[in-house]
């Protein structure tokens, strides 16, 4: 059984005939985003808002072409990389695209590491040249003298020092018409580090057609995203949700991205949003929960789209009920560019994953790569023309992951005869509960559906009788305080909701959950912590 089989793939005659230019001796992800948007007289359209400054499709390419000419007079060449440390601004796409057009490879980086990682990511990646926000220059110090490959830096947002070059300084210098780079579909065009919770993190290497076809799949026929729309993800723009949501599902239909360069929390998106109007929100669970928390309006959204974690379905119902706005939650990742199932508008099912979007497919199999029955829990594999080539340096992961046209993700679900996936969990994250496999997202939607929780996580713990059983950590919502009443309430909770063998054996009230930069709660990391009760 293949669940998904044969659903309306994207047709191949339509994503070959998106020339992506008017020559065809090259296929360029930027001339397609960025140049074709102006070809085709949207060149006055509000390309980018952030704060109080806006940019058009035109301004945006002059600054694309500014910028590959900068690059060019560093005499940087194709397919070598440049590091984007860079928060959510109108700088982004400019450096992003600007590289791209040249035939040199943009690494997004996440803003929210330590030197350490910066060193490992800058060497890793070999880039000639760093493009770095003011506000992120003390990410990087102490390192200065263990970067061989680094010959460049250029701050953005603010002063440039010593050596540095001054983004803005540089950019007034350089011409606003450039070339573009003779690259073919398959050449590299960008890469993310994947955000894994084990190991050192990958490169992922992808190629110039990957966003295109992630945008013709789930950005035009699940979002359905017009010209007219104006997208807002609070999910950044180096994640690689965040860089569908913000970047390249817009500009793929001249729509507008609104950019927040500050944390998002539920006060500030409020803001954003009512001061911009998005008609499409993207957040993850942890956010839309918080958001429910606060005062605030959603006017003018249409749509709110989820991944990073599974959605609660409890999450789902309040929020529809207080805002009348659907949240399509999905799942994707960074080797597959973006999201591959989804629900959709109008035929959402709470607490599932989704459906296939068009264009990919899916196998759910056992540890001996045969499919297994609808209903049963196994590894969901999936395929689909966005996927990631490679990463780079790690040939026994790529050799472990990608499995010719199918990719491991390395995540358990379950599909029903519907074609509906429900997640049950990373695999290593599975808890065995007397020989019987139980989902810590099934406890967690459970235990999220009491009034008291705000959000839990549930890992394995051993009991007295050296046994495996569930524990979780919860964080109360602000009109709830920790009790032993409170503790033993939400268990019976659990136990009249789901089987008996489920239920958490220990439950710890914390302020907060560990989480990933993109969201995800780090389980491993809880897993580690030494219980402060045994019962």
């Amino acid at each position: 059984m293949q669940p998904g089989a044969g659903t309306n793939r994207l047709s191949t005659h339509r994503l070959n005939s998106s020339n992506c230019s008017h020559h065809m001796a090259f296929y360029n992800a930027a001339d397609y985003f960025v140049d074709r948007n102006v070809r085709e007289g949207r060149g006055e359209k509000t390309a980018v808002i952030c704060e109080d400054r806006s940019l058009t499709y035109s301004q945006i390419q002059q600054g694309v072409n500014r910028f590959g000419n900068l690059l060019k007079s560093l005499d940087v060449r194709m397919e070598e990389r440049i590091a984007l440390l860079m928060l959510d601004t109108e700088a982004y796409p400019q450096a992003f695209f600007g590289a791209i057009k040249l035939g040199a490879v943009p690494v997004c980086l996440n803003t929210m590491m330590r030197p350490k990682d910066y060193q490992y990511f800058l060497n890793d990646c070999r880039a000639r040249v760093l493009v770095i926000d003011a506000a992120l220059k003390e990410s990087i110090e102490g390192i200065e003298g263990e970067l061989p490959f680094l010959q460049h830096v250029i701050v953005v947002n603010g002063e440039a020092v010593g050596d540095e070059l001054s983004w803005a300084d540089e950019m007034a210098q350089h011409p606003a018409e450039l070339e573009t780079a003779p690259t073919n579909r398959d050449d590299a065009c960008f890469w993310l580090y994947s955000s894994g919770t084990t190991g050192e993190p990958k490169g992922t290497v992808h190629l110039q057609h990957d966003m295109i076809f992630a945008s013709e799949t789930f950005g035009q026929q699940v979002l359905g995203i017009k010209e007219n729309d104006i997208c807002f993800s609070a999910a950044k723009l180096f994640f690689a949700y965040g860089l569908g949501n913000g970047l390249y599902f817009p500009f793929s239909v001249g729509a507008t991205a609104v950019y927040h360069p500050g944390r998002p929390t539920p006060d500030a998106v409020f803001e954003v949003i009512a001061g911009h109007k998005p008609s499409l929100f993207f957040g993850v669970p942890t956010l839309y929960a918080q958001m429910l928390e606060e005062e605030g309006a959603l006017n003018g959204v249409r749509l709110g789209v989820s991944a990073g974690e599974s959605l609660p379905a409890d999450i789902f119902k309040r929020w529809h009920e207080r805002f009348g706005v659907e949240i399509l939650d999905g799942i994707g990742s960074t080797e597959m560019t973006h999201i591959f199932i989804a629900n959709q508008p109008g035929c959402c099912r709470p607490g599932s994953t989704g459906r296939m979007v068009p264009g990919y497919n899916a196998r759910i199999v056992d540890e001996n790569m045969q499919d297994v029955p609808f209903g049963e829990v196994g590894t969901l594999l999936v395929k689909g023309d966005s996927a990631a080539a490679y990463y780079w340096n790690k040939h026994e992961k790529t050799q472990a992951t990608m499995l010719g046209e199918w990719q491991n993700t390395g995540d358990k679900f379950s599909c029903d005869e519907d074609g509906y996936f429900y997640y049950s969990g990373r695999s290593d994250d599975m808890l065995k509960i007397g020989g019987i496999w139980v989902s810590p997202i099934e406890v967690e939607a459970c235990i999220i559906g009491h009034k008291a929780v705000l959000e839990c996580a549930v890992v394995p713990d051993i009991d007295n009788e050296k046994l495996v059983k569930p524990k979780a950590y919860v964080v109360l919502n602000g009109s709830h305080t920790p009790s032993d009443e409170l503790k033993q309430e939400i268990k019976e909770y659990v136990k009249q909701t789901l089987a008996h063998y489920k239920y958490p054996r220990w439950i710890e009230f914390v302020d907060t959950l560990p989480k990933t930069p993109t969201g995800k709660i780090k389980r491993f990391e809880l897993k580690g912590l030494k219980s402060q009760e045994a019962q």
